[in-house]
């Protein structure tokens, strides 16, 4: 039998034998950001600064107002299985 939760930021989750939980639902792209960015321990500035994108694009991303699309959505997909590498690799926010 499968048990599952709805947590607070709208994810639904899996929990596992072992207590721990698996996110079911990344269809939702606001909840996806906000998951990734919790994920990093950011808030809404420093994120957006280490992606080099205005604040306001996160704010957007993550009230569902908008959705990240094409490079975007590749970034975040990067960073959410290896944020290490891909902060690296962006050298840690703006010139």
């Amino acid at each position: 039998m499968m048990r599952v939760r709805l947590k607070a930021d709208g994810r639904i989750v899996e929990i596992q034998p072992d207590g721990s939980e698996k996110t079911l639902n990344h269809r939702d792209p606001a909840s996806f950001v906000r998951q990734v960015r919790a994920r990093c321990g950011l808030t809404q500035a420093a994120f957006a600064e280490k992606i080099e994108v205005p604040i306001e694009t996160v704010r957007n991303w993550e009230q569902g107002k908008r959705h990240p699309r094409g490079p975007a959505r590749a970034l975040l997909k990067l960073i959410d299985s290896a944020p290490e590498a891909a902060f690296a690799a962006l050298g840690g926010g703006r010139r």
